[in-house]
């Protein structure tokens, strides 16, 4: 009994360097093995959908090929006509499937939707945390938190049916008349349709993300130590300069996790895109106002169709057209994080210049 007693206490005993080392567990408790278990789940759902999604989608890989990436046209061929088969995938006549349109029209939404959205998001986010009474801040914080659980298909229904015909007939044109012929200025010019297109859906995934950036960056503001702030007021610094010297430095890396958690949320968004884009397949937008379609849009508009293929190419193309908007999100995110950390390993706790 005492041997055990005094082989415990060794065991518990601080090292040379003072360092206590804990004995040894000679079992892991339950708890443990449950967290280490639930830790492992997001990385097991993450293959999980990886492998059936390249499984479904690797006959259509086969038969589309390289082509997929580079091509516009989408034909799903004659479902009425004999199946043909080609590299060993059976697929109806003529069916030719091309997804660069999708691709564009995916980055190109989301990309202007963020250039909309971050100014917003950003700005709104300062007036709350540094302007605006406690009492009010809270109540338009949680108006913020209200604004992103109103559901997607609601954005879209009030897109389609008001905003896009708002636009196209009072905003719209005047921008159009008078966008200079110059650069990236001359794709504001021409036709605005009806207000379904590549502008209107971009505005409704700006509106849709601005509660994801903004109430992200407003908790970052306020975990900004307030020595840091005082600090640069009292070497005769304005507001605005310690807003931008001392505030953003601090919570860039931060500000840039929420906007790719924003980015995200617009690359994947479906049915308010489907409900405003027009969902049109095999072309580009000849201006900002123009019809096209999305990865996400197309799966959802062209699903109940694809099930009408006896052959199930068209399922499987769209399962392949899921793969690349997954990789596209996995890749978007990779990249965020590589830049976070460059962020983060570059600004100095009280801003440069300070």
């Amino acid at each position: 009994m005492a041997t055990s007693v005094v082989e415990d206490a060794l065991a518990n005993s601080p090292d040379d360097h003072g360092k206590f080392i804990p004995a040894k567990l000679g079992r892991w408790s339950p708890i443990t093995v449950i967290s280490a278990l639930s830790t492992c789940v997001p990385l097991l759902v993450l293959i999980g959908i990886l492998t059936i999604l390249f499984k479904k989608a690797y006959p259509a890989i086969k038969y589309n090929g390289g082509g997929f990436l580079i091509g516009r046209n989408w034909r799903p061929g004659n479902f009425y006509a004999n199946p043909v088969t080609t590299n060993g995938v059976q697929h109806p006549l003529l069916a030719s499937y091309g997804a660069l349109p999708l691709i564009i029209g995916t980055l190109e939404s989301s990309v202007i939707a963020l250039i909309f959205a971050i100014p917003l998001s950003v700005g709104a986010a300062v007036i709350v945390a540094k302007k605006l009474h406690p009492r009010l801040r809270g109540f338009v914080g949680a108006f913020l938190e209200l604004l992103a659980g109103i559901p997607s298909v609601v954005f879209g229904l009030w897109g389609a049916l008001t905003l896009g015909p708002l636009l196209s007939r009072d905003i719209y044109p005047v921008i159009a008349s008078h966008a200079p012929n110059i650069f990236i200025l001359k794709y504001f010019r021409g036709s605005t349709g009806a207000g379904e297109g590549l502008l209107t859906s971009s505005l409704i995934l700006g509106i849709m993300i601005i509660p994801i950036i903004a109430s992200t960056t407003r908790d970052l503001i306020a975990q900004v130590p307030r020595l840091a702030e005082e600090g640069a007021f009292a070497l005769g610094m304005t507001e605005w300069e310690v807003t931008r010297k001392v505030t953003f430095p601090w919570i860039s890396a931060g500000v840039i996790g929420a906007t790719v958690l924003g980015f995200a949320r617009a690359l994947g968004e479906t049915m308010a895109v489907a409900m405003v884009s027009g969902v049109v397949l095999g072309s580009y937008p000849t201006n900002i106002y123009g019809t096209f379609t999305t990865i996400a849009a197309t799966i959802v508009s062209q699903l109940d169709s694809a099930l009408t293929d006896a052959t199930g190419l068209a399922v499987e193309t769209l399962a392949e057209a899921a793969l690349i908007l997954m990789l596209i999100t996995l890749l978007a995110n990779v990249g965020a994080r590589l830049l976070v950390r460059r962020v983060a390993s570059t600004s100095l706790p009280i801003g440069r210049g300070v």
